[in-house]
């Protein structure tokens, strides 16, 4: 039997940041991964993702700032940069940019409201209907970059990695919890379950979690004619509709909403045609610095709650560091922390909460 002070169920980036934050705090920490690092079955894998500071909600916006600290400590423990800051800009009237740069300003980032004709000479490659915020803290992380630091810094702090490793059961007994491997058992005091979409499946009957969602999402990557620099760009006519960043000689770009319903093993990875033309459409209209033509394309996983809030708590000897409803992986290294909290007793942020 292997004992440790606490186990990790998944490596993606929210499992190897929280094995981060763990090692720092001197504890005894073994986390297992059902794939190979930087599998592209769930929600972590790929070259890029958003930072930004620019929410509607005054909780995330300092809740960023407080991510956006740790990964320029992250960054430095690395010895490499993982979060490049391009900016970002937000338009549409769903991201309400007024009432949006008030709360930015709000919280101390030097954020612009700017007319379309003004951001235009800024940004030629994007078009602009109305005023426009910048976020001058927005950027884009890496994220397989980001989790094999993370996991080389914990593993360096004593934790034990073991991917292509599936947890087959968890069966609470009365000092913790036994973790079933195909090679092994362990005994955990406190198990961190940070699995994105098979989370519902692994807690089944353990923890009781709200109605979680998982969807298959598409990205597309179109070749940029203006070289740019290129910002982050979140447009929203009605809320939060549609994403784009830049990615080495492209632009990514993504729908936020919709997406198939499936499962986290269940999926097909077959990107959707419906999509892609929308895709297709989208940068015609809106993104005249890229060629509309995908060069290529992929598939991902969100796993969402109801409120799209995220779920951080503990129950007995379970910290559930998951789902977050596709926009959690800025808040990478706070989420580390937030669940190293929980294991340390602290309590969860009220809105994160079980209920």
């Amino acid at each position: 039997m292997n004992d440790i002070d606490v186990a990790i169920v998944g490596l993606g980036l929210a499992g190897s940041a929280t094995a981060w934050a763990l090692s720092r705090r001197g504890r005894s920490v073994a986390a297992f991964e059902a794939y190979g690092p930087g599998h592209r079955r769930g929600s972590s894998h790929g070259r890029a993702r958003i930072f930004r500071r620019a929410y509607l909600d005054p909780l995330y916006v300092e809740l960023t700032g407080r991510a956006g600290r740790l990964w320029d400590e992250l960054s430095d423990e690395a010895g490499e940069p993982l979060l490049t800051r391009t900016g970002g800009v937000d338009h549409g009237p769903g991201r309400e940019p007024s009432h949006m740069v008030d709360l930015l300003r709000g919280h101390g980032v030097a954020a612009e409201l700017l007319d379309p004709a003004e951001a235009a000479g800024r940004w030629p490659g994007i078009r602009f209907t109305g005023p426009v915020v910048f976020d001058p803290e927005g950027g884009v992380l890496d994220p397989e970059a980001s989790m094999t630091a993370m996991a080389r810094l914990a593993a360096e702090a004593g934790a034990h990695l073991a991917y292509d490793t599936p947890i087959r059961a968890l069966e609470p007994d009365s000092t913790g919890v036994l973790l079933h491997t195909d090679q092994a058992t362990w005994h955990a005091r406190t198990v961190v379950v940070a699995a994105g979409g098979w989370a519902g499946p692994l807690l089944d009957g353990l923890v009781p979690l709200p109605p979680l969602t998982v969807t298959q999402q598409q990205v597309f990557f179109f070749e940029t004619k203006d070289p740019g620099p290129w910002p982050t760009i979140v447009h929203g006519e009605t809320s939060l509709d549609v994403y784009a960043l830049p990615e080495g000689p492209y632009v990514k770009f993504g729908e936020h909403v919709g997406g198939a319903v499936t499962t986290a093993d269940g999926r097909d990875f077959v990107v959707d045609p419906a999509a892609r033309d929308r895709a297709i459409e989208y940068a015609r209209t809106w993104l005249p610095g890229v060629d509309p033509e995908p060069r290529s394309e992929l598939t991902c996983l969100y796993t969402s709650t109801p409120d799209e809030d995220f779920v951080l708590d503990r129950r007995g000897p379970f910290v559930v560091c998951s789902a977050c409803s596709g926009h959690g992986a800025k808040f990478t290294p706070l989420l580390g922390e937030l669940a190293a909290d929980l294991v340390d007793g602290h309590p969860p942020i009220a809105r994160f909460a079980l209920r």
